[in-house]
C-alpha cells in the first residue's frame, strides 16, 4: 500500500475548505463522511468492518453506563474487549498461528498441511481496535461518560488524519474536541499546521524514502554484505522508520490542526534518549502509554516486587512486538526491548532525559541506547529470525564483504538533517522562553525569522520536487 502526497493534500484542502463553511454538527457529519470515504479509498471491502465495530462499541458504551450491577458491567466489558481482540486475532494473527502450528508439528515428525487461508489484514485495524478498547475500559472505570452522539463516536473512531497510522487516541483526547464547537485556526496555527505538513512530507518523501532504497538494497543480499555495510543498512532503516512514522504523525497533527483539532505528540526526539526507558517515553508515545495504562499497570506494574516487575516488562514488550506484526521477528524485537528495560531497572540506569536539552556529556549514554535500538531494528526489518541473526553476527564480527558507500553518504547527509532538527526541536520544547507559536510545530515556519523561513521552505519544496518522482514507498506502519 503506497501513499501519494498530492492526492492527500488535495483531499485535505477540499475537506478543510468545505468544513469551515458548516455549523458544528454539520462539520462532524461532513468529517465522518470524509473519513469513511478516505478509508474506503484504501480498501472499500473493510469499511463495513470499521462501521460495524463502531456500532458495537457505541452500543456497548451506552449499555455499560446504563447499569450499576457489577456482574453485568464486568460481562459487558469482558465481552466487548474479547470481541475486539477476537476480530483482531482472526484478521492479523490467524495465518501466523496456523503456519507456526504446522511448523511445530513438522519439527516433531508429524506431517501436516497448512490450510489455504488468505486472510487480508484490514488497514488500521490495530489502531482503532485499541482506541475502542480504551473507550470501553474507561467507561467501565468510570473515568469518562458514554458518548450519546453516534456521529461524534463514529468520528472518534474514524477521524481520517489519525485513522490509518495513529496516534492511538484516548477518548478524553479527542471526544471533547468533537463534541464542542471548534474555532477556526488563526494565522499562527495555520502556519504551524502547514509547517507540520511540510516537514512531515520532507521526512517521509525526502528522508525516509531515500534511506529506504539504501536499506532495501543492503538487506536484499545480507550474505554478501560486509559487517560495516550491514551496519550502514541498519542505520538507514533506523532513519527510514523514524522519518516515515514521525513524518506521518506530523502530517496527522498538521491536518487535524487545519480542521480545528489538536492531536498529541507521538514522537519527542527518541534517538536523543539516554536510556531505553526514555526511548519508550518518546517513541510511538500513544502506543507505549496505552500499553502502560491498559496492560502493564493492570498486570501489577512495579508494585509487586522486582521479579514481577521484570515479568511484566517482558510480557508487555513481547505483546507490543506482536502488535506490530504477526511474526517471530516482531516477537523477538519486543523481547529484546523487554530484557533491555529489565536490565536497566536492575542496574538503576533507567535515566530519563526527555525533559532536558541533550548535552555533550549525555552522548555516551545516547550512543549506547541508540546501538541497542538499532540492533533490535535488525529483527524488525529482517525477513525472518535466521536472516536477522546472520546480520547481527556479521555486524558484530565486522565480517568482510561488499559495502555500499553511497549509503554512507546519503546517511550522513539525511541523518544530519534529522539530528540537527531533533536537537532544535528538543530545545524549543523544553525552553519556556520560546514563543508559543514556535512550540505549535517545527521550527520551520516562524514569524521572527522570515528570511530564514523562506530559505527553509524553498529548500524543502525543492527537495520534495527532486525526490518525489520515483515509485512511492509504503508507510511502514500502514501494515500494522
Amino acid at each position: 500500500m503506497t501513499f501519494n502526497s498530492l492526492p492527500y493534500v488535495a483531499f485535505l484542502a477540499v475537506v478543510t475548505g468545505a468544513v469551515w463553511r458548516l455549523r458544528h454538527r454539520d462539520q462532524n457529519r461532513a468529517l465522518l463522511a470524509a473519513s469513511y470515504l478516505f478509508y474506503g479509498a484504501w480498501d472499500w471491502r473493510f469499511l463495513a468492518l470499521l462501521v460495524g465495530s463502531t456500532v458495537i462499541g457505541y452500543t456497548a458504551g451506552i449499555a455499560l453506563e446504563g447499569t450499576d450491577d457489577p456482574a453485568r458491567r464486568r460481562a459487558i466489558v469482558v465481552s466487548r474487549v474479547a470481541l475486539n481482540l477476537a476480530i483482531l486475532g482472526v484478521f492479523k494473527y490467524a495465518n501466523f498461528f496456523l503456519s507456526s502450528a504446522v511448523a511445530g508439528l513438522d519439527a516433531v515428525g508429524l506431517s501436516a498441511s497448512e490450510p489455504s487461508l488468505r486472510i487480508i489484514l484490514p488497514i488500521a485495524i490495530s489502531y482503532y481496535t485499541f482506541e475502542e478498547i480504551s473507550y470501553t475500559v474507561d467507561i467501565y472505570r468510570r473515568d469518562i461518560e458514554a458518548c450519546r452522539d453516534p456521529v461524534a463516536y463514529g468520528l472518534f473512531v474514524a477521524f481520517f488524519p489519525k485513522l490509518v497510522a495513529g496516534p492511538i487516541l484516548r477518548p478524553h483526547e479527542l471526544l471533547p474536541q468533537i463534541e464542542r464547537p471548534r474555532l477556526r485556526p488563526d494565522g499562527d496555527r495555520v502556519l504551524s499546521a502547514l509547517g507540520l505538513l511540510l516537514w512531515g512530507l520532507v521526512k517521509k518523501v525526502v528522508i525516509a524514502d531515500t534511506l529506504a532504497q539504501m536499506a532495501n538494497q543492503i538487506y536484499a543480499r545480507p550474505g554478501s554484505q560486509s559487517g560495516l555495510g550491514l551496519a550502514l543498512g541498519t542505520l538507514c532503516f533506523a532513519g527510514q522508520i523514524y522519518g516515515d512514522f514521525s513524518g506521518y504523525s506530523d502530517m496527522a497533527r498538521g491536518a487535524a490542526r487545519l480542521l480545528g483539532f489538536e492531536l498529541p505528540l507521538n514522537f519527542r526526539q527518541p534517538y536523543l534518549s539516554s536510556s531505553l526507558t526514555a526511548f519508550w517515553r518518546t517513541w510511538h508515545i500513544s502506543l507505549s502509554s496505552w500499553l502502560r495504562d491498559y496492560l502493564y499497570i493492570p498486570l501489577g506494574g512495579n508494585r509487586r516486587g522486582l521479579s514481577r516487575t521484570m515479568v511484566n516488562l517482558l510480557t508487555v514488550m513481547v505483546l507490543g512486538g506482536l502488535w506490530h506484526g504477526a511474526g517471530w521477528t516482531f516477537l523477538i524485537w519486543g523481547a529484546i526491548h523487554g530484557v533491555a528495560l529489565g536490565a536497566e531497572r536492575l542496574s538503576g540506569r533507567a535515566v530519563d532525559n526527555t525533559d532536558a536539552v541533550a548535552r555533550w556529556r549525555d552522548l555516551p549514554r545516547i550512543l549506547a541506547t541508540f546501538t541497542v535500538v538499532c540492533l533490535a531494528w535488525v529483527f524488525f526489518r529482517a525477513p525472518n529470525a535466521g536472516a536477522a541473526w546472520t546480520i547481527v553476527v556479521r555486524i558484530v564480527t565486522l565480517a568482510p564483504g561488499d559495502t555500499m558507500w553511497t549509503a554512507a553518504v546519503m546517511l550522513a547527509l539525511l541523518g544530519s538533517v534529522l539530528v540537527v532538527t531533533d536537537v532544535v526541536q528538543r530545545r524549543i520544547q523544553v525552553d519556556p522562553t520560546e514563543p508559543e507559536e514556535a512550540r505549535l510545530g517545527p521550527a520551520l515556519l516562524r514569524r521572527p525569522r522570515p528570511v530564514l523561513t523562506g530559505w527553509l521552505v524553498g529548500a524543502a519544496l525543492a527537495a520534495l520536487v527532486v525526490t518525489s518522482g520515483g515509485q512511492p514507498v509504503p508507510f511502514i506502519y500502514f501494515q500494522f
